[in-house]
């Protein structure tokens, strides 16, 4: 059975990496999309693992090429999701988790309809400023421009086919994982199945 594509996008210090990275450790079938970007790696990022980390001209090779699914621009760098990668992934069997912004969001969704679409919303406005500062790798400046831009995403998240607010995070994360368990479980997904059970002789 072909595994899911699963959309995730939410605005810089929401938890959507958080969410992730549990999702990950704890559920066997997902996998994740490894985008490409221009932004510099952060402390303790590996290329290959958290991104594939490459030049401007790299970049724009493969987008002219038609090689990535969607990319978009965000905060000052470009960021892309490879059809190479969503097909190798896909062919698995396995569930493939995408981390991506709005505007990929938009993208994947229209590249494929059948995605399940979750956009994590933060409890407040307040709570994010307050992430943002925590994390320590943006100046006021940076955080300012975050805020900003997180409204304008936020705005977005009726697009999606789920909405869940990372409030606790063991909350969000059991909502995520609730969301992809009746996902599996679509009569969509089962017509093989069903059509073996008629067919079987006993």
């Amino acid at each position: 059975m072909q595994g899911l594509l699963v959309v995730i996008s939410a605005p810089s210090g929401v938890g959507k990496s958080t969410i992730i990275r549990h999702l990950l450790s704890v559920d066997s079938n997902c996998v994740f999309s490894v985008s490409h970007t221009t932004r510099p790696p952060r402390a303790g990022e590996e290329d290959g693992v958290h991104y594939h980390f490459v030049d401007d001209d790299t970049f724009t090779q493969i987008q002219q090429s038609g090689g990535f699914v969607e990319w978009a621009h965000v905060h000052s760098n470009r960021y892309g999701t490879s059809v190479a990668e969503v097909e190798r992934l896909r062919a698995l069997g396995r569930d493939v988790i995408f981390e991506v912004d709005f505007q990929g969001g938009r993208s994947l969704m229209r590249s494929y309809p059948d995605a399940v679409s979750i956009f994590v919303l933060p409890p407040s406005m307040a709570e994010v400023r307050s992430r943002l500062v925590g994390r320590g790798t943006d100046d006021e400046a940076a955080i300012s421009l975050r805020l900003n831009n997180a409204r304008v995403e936020i705005a977005t998240a009726g697009e999606y086919r789920y909405n869940v607010t990372n409030e606790v995070l063991e909350h969000a994360i059991e909502d995520v994982l609730a969301i992809l368990r009746a996902e599996r479980l679509r009569s969509t997904r089962c017509t093989r199945q069903i059509r073996d059970l008629v067919a079987e002789e006993v």
